[in-house]
């Protein structure tokens, strides 16, 4: 097991920190450039395709689901522990300039997931019984037609369905139920009995309860946070600009936190915010598109742009609170780490700390286990769904309630069992999803580059 770990962590190391910062960069500015900045271009149209019809209701679709609901489905695969937690480690292990450099990342993945959009919605496939399946898969076969592409396809199956179906579900749950025990003194895995049986009878109801679940559950998560996240800048107003300051200091001069050398903390910085960015808004990942694709728009690029915005809002908004209220309370004037690492300080905790300096120890770990909760919940939603469309896609309807019992079991599971290699692995497949999706991207660049510009 040991040796496996240390396999495991090395492949992680060169995907992560070279293959697919290279690959992911390289394609949102690739599809920048194609789409002729699609991202600040058609922003504001984005922004009415979302808000000027806002429901919490968006009601049951005779097939498939409204554009809302499918974005719903979308951020609430992507905002989950990673905004919290993976931000905080982020800016621990990178300072807190890596900040910049995420969103950076997340203005060129907003074209990329213009492009997954585009794609998924030109590829997608209606059964006679209307049901709306898409995804990946679908313009990977449309990219490579031969044996090549249906290769790629079932790798990319593969990926998902143990990425997210399983091991992603049991990332999610240990975090469910780590922060709960610690908040309300509850054993985890009775915390994880709960979650499970909840999200069961949610997956039992298909794509339509799913769908009316994350249209009330994201906005309600999101709002939550937000507001808890005021209260805290609010109380340290005086620090803000000085936090501001801090992220575009050491986006540039990280040496002075970070220590070693220029060269050195600067690629440190730039990689934590790079590789911590990609896997929070998930673009170019090839996850969310399976929710995009079941959207009913009248063009692809209606729901491209509004893709768009769910990278938008898990950066620029939740992943952003999270950043300004740990570099305002932790960094900031009279900040625990304003002068270096303290002891007992990690990633898990930086949250509960920053809280806890202005709502009290009590308080902090309650809001932030309660936060923690909606989006790791929300996320384990999301997921399910995109690993039983590749188990479709792979084995047909019939293994899809095979697929089911074994998701809940690992939902329990993960939420007593806390094992390095797991964290590993779901890492792991997480990182291979990307190739096979990106070179599928490039391969159609002309259909997102067609759609872009007629619009």
């Amino acid at each position: 097991m040991e040796m496996m770990l240390q396999i495991v962590q090395k492949i992680n190391f060169y995907l992560s920190d070279y293959i697919l910062v290279i690959l992911l960069v390289g394609t949102g500015i690739f599809f920048t450039v194609k789409t002729r900045f699609v991202q600040f271009r058609c922003f504001g149209e984005g922004m009415k395709a979302v808000f000027g019809k806002f429901s919490l209701r968006g009601g049951k679709q005779e097939s498939g689901l409204s554009s809302f609901q499918a974005l719903a489905t979308a951020i609430a695969a992507q905002v989950g522990t990673g905004n919290i937690v993976g931000a905080c480690g982020a800016i621990l292990t990178g300072g807190p300039g890596a900040i910049f450099w995420m969103w950076i990342i997340a203005l060129f993945g907003m074209a990329t997931i213009y492009a997954e959009a585009v794609l998924a919605q030109e590829t997608r496939t209606v059964g006679r019984d209307g049901t709306i399946l898409g995804g990946p898969v679908y313009y990977i076969k449309r990219a490579f037609n031969n044996s090549f592409g249906k290769v790629l396809a079932g790798f990319f199956s593969v990926a998902i369905i143990l990425a997210l179906g399983f091991m992603g579900c049991m990332v999610q749950s240990n975090s469910i139920g780590a922060t709960c025990s610690v908040a309300f003194g509850i054993p985890s895995w009775i915390i994880g009995v709960i979650v499970a049986l909840v999200a069961g009878f949610i997956f039992l109801g298909g794509v339509s309860r799913i769908a009316s679940v994350t249209e009330k559950l994201v906005p309600v998560m999101a709002v939550l946070y937000l507001a808890g996240g005021l209260v805290v800048l609010g109380c340290r107003i005086q620090y803000v600009p000085e936090t501001f300051g801090l992220i575009f200091r050491y986006a540039f001069a990280p040496n002075a936190i970070i220590g070693g050398s220029i060269g050195y903390a600067l690629k440190t910085a730039i990689s934590q915010g790079v590789k911590r960015g990609l896997f929070s808004n998930e673009a170019g990942m090839g996850s969310t598109p399976h929710a995009h694709a079941m959207a009913n728009v009248a063009t692809p690029h209606e729901q491209g742009v509004v893709a768009m915005i769910g990278v938008f809002i898990d950066t620029f908004v939740v992943l952003t609170m999270t950043a300004l209220i740990v570099i305002s309370t932790l960094y900031a004037g009279d900040g625990i780490l304003a002068l270096g690492a303290a002891e007992g300080v990690d990633k898990a905790n930086m949250a509960q700390l920053a809280f806890a300096s202005v709502f009290g120890s009590t308080a902090g770990n309650i809001f932030v286990a309660v936060c923690l909760l909606f989006f790791a919940f929300s996320t384990i939603i999301s997921w399910n769904l995109f690993g039983k469309i590749n188990v479709i896609y792979l084995f047909g309807q019939k293994a899809v309630p095979a697929y089911s019992v074994l998701a809940i079991v690992f939902i329990v599971l993960g939420s007593c069992l806390s094992n390095d290699l797991v964290w590993e692995l779901a890492d792991m497949f997480n990182q291979l999803m990307v190739l096979p999706n990106a070179l599928a991207l490039i391969a159609l660049y002309k259909i997102v580059e067609k759609s872009a510009r007629e619009n």
